[in-house]
């Protein structure tokens, strides 16, 4: 029996009732906490939790290449100031030791703190960080939002789902034995995604999802992967932390008081979307720690 893949679920905010603190992604550590492998044993031990005080290193991840974790799922639901200078240089060297890292940001420059991550940190686009050097790209995509400014790319409302496509040979986090041709197809929705892209100078990282927007017809980057090299861990940078959040999942569990779009509920009566969603978050934690997706 095989040890269980130490996860572990963080957002870069302090707890703060009415904002997207950890325990808005209660439906995501169920998930991973229920999975099992062929011999029935647990194949990931969870641990889930919010960032210590701002402006001073927080007590785990500026310690996280020291710890036990297998894997970082990193929730930047920040507006600049999520995580200190000692938290990324720990996050660096965790990579650098092997550790598998998932980053999801949101729209504008929701989430902006991960810029200073090496690697991952440069496939995020924002409004006024690391900003897309095309112009073609610095659009409005969610017309009903207007506060929001790019990048935002509207998939759908939060609580329904939208079809992805895989880009390229699809890549294992992908992997639906429940879907024809055995690629997944759908993820949660969100109005206003925010944008990643591989970074030219960085071979080891490749888009592997695109969506496509209700508004425009646009097709945007949802998921990059980062192969393990000799210096990092493997990593996945998410167009939006919504593709995990419970409103997403369930849109009846609410939303922080901010949240102004009317919800959706089409992911609930489609339970294979649901489904899918649920395996590629297997998928994604597995493929993390380096084990066979298509055989556990």
């Amino acid at each position: 029996m095989s040890q269980p893949i130490r996860v572990l679920l963080q957002t870069t905010i302090p707890t703060a009732t009415d904002d997207w603190h950890i325990g808005r992604f209660s439906l995501l550590a169920q998930t991973l906490a229920a999975a099992r492998g062929a011999d029935g044993a647990p194949l990931f031990e969870v641990t889930a939790r919010d960032r210590g005080p701002v402006g001073q290193p927080d007590p785990v991840l500026s310690v996280l290449d020291r710890s036990e974790v297998d894997q970082l799922w990193l929730f930047a639901v920040d507006v600049g100031d999520g995580l200190h200078e000692a938290d990324c240089e720990a996050i660096g060297r965790f990579r650098r030791r092997g550790g598998g890292m998932l980053v999801a940001r949101d729209h504008m420059d929701l989430g902006c703190s991960i810029c200073s991550l090496a690697g991952v940190g440069a496939a995020n686009h924002f409004h006024t960080h690391n900003v897309d050097p095309d112009p073609a790209h610095r659009h409005i995509d969610d017309r009903a939002t207007t506060h929001i400014l790019w990048p935002n790319f509207h998939s759908g409302a939060n609580g329904d789902w939208q079809h992805i496509v895989a880009v390229g040979e699809p890549h294992p986090v992908l992997h639906d034995p429940d879907e024809a041709g055995g690629v997944l197809a759908y993820l949660p929705a969100h109005p206003h995604e925010g944008a990643v892209a591989a970074p030219p100078d960085d071979a080891s990282a490749r888009v592997i999802a695109q969506g496509r927007s209700k508004a425009t017809g646009q097709g945007f980057n949802l998921a990059v992967a980062f192969e393990a090299t000799e210096h990092s861990g493997r990593a996945i940078a998410q167009s939006t932390f919504h593709h995990f959040a419970d409103y997403n999942w369930d849109p009846r569990l609410g939303s922080p008081s901010f949240v102004s779009e009317a919800p959706g509920d089409a992911i609930r009566h489609h339970p294979h979307a649901l489904d899918a969603t649920h395996r590629y978050v297997r998928n994604v934690a597995l493929w993390l720690a380096g084990r066979d997706v298509v055989a556990a």
